[in-house]
């Protein structure tokens, strides 16, 4: 019997709660096809680590973690920690060691999923984003120059290299020729005229190799128009750190809302381990009261799934989450619901042995 060993980091707020219930779920599948198994560690990491030690996580943690088949994030962020340590001390330091340049957002409405846009239905929001995941806006190049003086000044630089651009372009390409989509590279070349005018060209030259493939360019801010006015126009995005970041929560509030947003930070190659999270955030505010909403986190649990070449699972994983928006016997309060957070992972559960005929 296959074993994936995974490393859990609950991290702070709802995220214990969240992911408590996609573990539920991930040993039911398990249970339920008899091939495979999960063995799951846990890791006390994130602020309440962090305000007891100094530190988000082990010195050796990426050590550590490199064991593992795949990483499950709760959520990292809490009053008192500031957001820019909380962040790179522990995702953003485990998505650039690890070099999982590939961020997979899907943005897909479901059947039962809210959607706040006038005549929307299933199939009229069904996109993939892939985000560049390891440096662009997000590489923590910079500097801060006379602090605290009247002429201070604070510089942050974009890092596109050849091989970064290159690589989660030609993934985006990749997918969009496998799944017969067409193609939208969302940048702003007509204003970042170095860093985005790079993007453009590379998009334009990897291009050439896929004549098969219908492809658009658009700006960030007419995108995000037509994010809301006419999603149907996106199949498979791809786009830089930043405006992927920004573009994916948008998706995220016309499909459902973050109860429904899930993410996977892919190391294609598999030479480190990938990680999968709910991205909702740690929701403080209502962390405790036990009432997060968990089906972001299974919806990262298909995700791993499909990682791991499980991909009838995943599927039948979305098909359940469907069934329990429609059916609305147990939901969380964010969508409409009385349910508690564990009410809704049973209800998951349920479904998922009655589709299994168990």
């Amino acid at each position: 019997m296959k074993t994936y060993k995974i490393a859990v980091i609950a991290g702070d707020g709802v995220g214990p709660e969240v992911l408590a219930e996609g573990i539920k779920v991930l040993d039911k599948v398990a249970e339920l096809d008899g091939s495979f198994r999960f063995e799951f560690t846990h890791f006390p990491w994130g602020c309440e680590y962090y305000l007891k030690t100094g530190k988000m996580m082990d010195d050796d943690g990426i050590e550590k973690l490199k064991q593992f088949d795949a990483i499950y994030l709760g959520a990292v962020g809490a009053p008192g920690v500031p957001d820019h340590i909380s962040l790179w001390d522990l995702l953003l330091r485990i998505r650039h060691d690890f070099d999982e340049y590939v961020n997979v957002r899907p943005v897909k409405l479901l059947d039962g999923a809210p959607c706040p846009l006038a005549g929307c239905k299933k199939g009229d929001i069904d996109m993939i984003v892939i985000r560049e995941n390891s440096e662009g806006e997000y590489a923590g190049a910079g500097d801060w120059l006379f602090k605290g003086q009247p002429n201070e000044v604070v510089l942050q630089t974009g890092v596109f290299s050849r091989k970064g651009t290159e690589r989660i372009i030609r993934y985006a390409y990749e997918l969009a020729r496998k799944e017969r989509k067409t193609l939208t590279s969302i940048s702003k070349g007509n204003a970042l005229n170095y860093s985005m005018v790079f993007w453009d060209e590379v998009f334009a030259e990897v291009g050439k190799e896929y004549p098969d493939v219908e492809t658009y360019s658009l700006l960030v801010d007419a995108a995000s128009m037509f994010f809301v006015k006419d999603p149907q126009r996106f199949q498979v995005v791809v786009t830089s750190n930043l405006f992927g970041d920004i573009i994916t929560d948008l998706g995220a509030a016309i499909s459902g809302g973050m109860g429904l947003a899930a993410g996977a930070n892919l190391n294609p190659e598999r030479t480190f381990p990938s990680m999968f999270e709910p991205i909702h955030g740690s929701a403080p505010d209502i962390a405790g009261k036990k009432i997060s909403n968990p089906l972001a986190s299974v919806w990262s649990a298909s995700q791993m799934l499909d990682f791991f070449g499980h991909e009838a699972w995943g599927a039948k994983l979305i098909g359940v989450i469907e069934q329990v928006m429609v059916e609305a016997k147990a939901l969380t309060p964010d969508m409409g619901g009385t349910a508690h957070t564990d009410e809704v992972g049973d209800e998951v559960v349920r479904v998922l042995c009655r589709n299994c005929g168990k």
